[in-house]
């Protein structure tokens, strides 16, 4: 899930429960759109938890795969190769 699939089922779950005032033979629009707008909440919330953690994990590894020295190499440009 990501945060634009979040967005559109919250725009679409609001425009559906708040916009809509019709009803089908079973089925109440009204609900499946406040039903909709939970479930894109809670998949911007899931979203962003999972980029958090994989944020932290990258800043983590990072420092721990390669240690941080400098290496200075001398070179000497007028010294002729031949």
């Amino acid at each position: 899930m990501s945060i634009g699939l979040g967005v559109f089922l919250m725009a679409l779950g609001l425009i559906l429960a708040l916009g809509v005032r019709d009803r089908l033979s079973d089925f109440d629009l009204s609900v499946i759109g406040w039903v909709l707008t939970g479930v894109g909440a809670l998949a911007i919330v899931v979203s962003m938890m999972v980029a958090s953690m994989r944020t932290r994990r990258a800043h983590t590894t990072e420092y721990v795969d390669r240690p941080r020295t400098t290496e200075y190499v001398e070179r000497r440009d007028d010294i002729d190769p031949l």
